[in-house]
This record gives structure tokens, sequence and C-alpha cells, in this order.
């Protein structure tokens, strides 16, 4: 069974980096390019003589406007590139979540493999996107210091960890109280439980970088909209395809032998 689970899995996973992939290049690849087009602006205008007139000869002209090579074209990563990246964790995420519900299933309550995984997934969203989201949002280009881009990656990803674990402590918890208050009062207490103590934990790690000055307000908030559909498209596609996939497996009817 967990070999059907698996495969089903990573192959919901291509399917639900396809769907992701589409999102995000029509939703969000304009604002990249927007952003892109601000930080190629500013870049520019930093780049520029400090006075008009100023002759830098040939060798500094040459020097302000020299461009780096691209070693892959823009279009290239928006199209190729975005479908590889989101593919390949479409498919990690598949297996992953096939083994969570491997193990939470029959376990969670007297639900279905759909109702099970679309609580999985839900829950997925929430502990793996929106909590850390709400706390380190997503960046375009042109937004945050890249010197100190593996610092706040380091950080997103602890947020993200702990986030999960509190997640998990929280199911435990309310799954180990239901029989003693009751399976509405220890869903709510374990849920309360989580916000508390991952609040509290976010607001004690650092604050995320400013927006630059001059960035659009417009772009910045399509942007983020857009990072959060493109998540909601794949956890989405896991509740409801791997739900069905896995429904044929794991409640499969033994045939009645002739009598």
């Amino acid at each position: 069974m967990m070999r059907g689970l698996l495969i089903r899995g990573m192959l919901v996973g291509i399917v639900a980096g396809l769907l992701a992939w589409g999102f995000a290049y029509v939703f969000g690849e304009p604002e990249v390019r927007s952003a892109i087009s601000f930080e190629e602006s500013k870049a520019a205008a930093e780049a520029a003589p400090a006075e008009p007139g100023h002759d830098t000869g040939a060798a500094g002209h040459a020097a302000a406007h020299e461009e780096e090579e691209e070693v892959v074209s823009r279009d290239v990563q928006s199209s190729v590139g975005l479908l590889t990246g989101v593919g390949v964790y479409g498919i990690a995420v598949g297996g992953l979540f096939a083994l969570v519900f491997a193990v939470a299933y029959g376990r969670l309550g007297p639900f279905g493999a759909r109702a099970t995984a679309g609580l999985l997934a839900f829950a997925g969203y929430v502990a793996v996107v929106l909590v850390p989201f709400l706390k380190y949002p997503a960046q375009p280009p042109a937004v945050g210091d890249p010197d100190s881009i593996s610092e706040r990656t380091a950080q997103y990803f602890g947020l993200i960890a702990i986030s999960i674990l509190l997640a998990v402590g929280a199911a435990y918890l309310a799954r180990q109280y239901a029989p003693r208050i009751g399976a509405g009062n220890a869903v709510l207490a374990a849920v309360g439980g989580y916000v508390v103590v991952v609040a509290l934990i976010a607001l004690a790690l650092p604050s995320p970088e400013t927006v630059p000055d001059g960035f659009s307000a417009t772009v910045l908030w399509r942007f983020r909209v857009a990072s959060l559909g493109v998540q909601a498209v794949l956890w989405a596609t896991f509740g409801v395809l791997f739900g069905y996939l896995a429904a044929k497996v794991v409640e499969r009817r033994p045939v009645a032998s002739p009598a």
C-alpha cells in the first residue's frame, strides 16, 4: 500500500507542479518583470555620473554601459526554469504528502481517504505556507539586500520547521485529550495553543527587511498574492486529486468469493 500511495503522491506532484507553474506564469511573472525593471532602473541611476557634463572617457563610458551577460535568458528562466523548479518541488512535496497521509490515515478520526487528504492539505498550507508568510512574506527582485539572502533563507525555513513541529504537536495533543474533553474542545484548544506559541516565536524572530523607496506597492501586493495563489493551487491539488487516487488504494473492498 505504501508504494502505491508514494507513486500516486509523486504523480499528483507532477500535476500540481504543472498547474502551479501555469498560475505563476500568468499571475506572478508580470510582477517579477516589473520588479526587475525597477531594479535595473535603480542600478542605472546609481551608475550615472554625478556631473552630467563630465566626460568619463572611452574606458569609463564603456564600463558604465557594460552589462553582465546572462548565463540563462530571462525568457528561459520564466518558462523552462520556472517549470523545472516548481515541478521538482511538486514531486518532492507529493512524496512527503503521501508518507504523511499513510501515517495519519485512520488516526485523525472517522474520516475517509478524501477527507483525510483534504485536512492534511489544509493543515499543510497553513503550517508550511501561510504562517511563515505572515512573518516573512514573499519578496520580489529588488526587495531585500542580496548579501543577506542566506540569513533570510535560514530564518524563513527555520520558521517553517518550527511551524510544522508545533502543528504536529497540536494534532497529537488534540488526539490525546479528545476522549477526556471531547473532540471539538480538544481541537479548539490545540489550535489556540498552536496560534499563541507560533505567534510568540514569530515575534521573537528578526523582522523582515524593508521595501526600498520608490518600489510600487501595487507590484509588491500582487506578487505576494500570486505567491500565495501558487501554493494554494499546489496544496489544493494534493487535497483533491491525491485524496481521490488514495481512496482507490486504501478503501478497496475485497471481492466476495463465489459460493
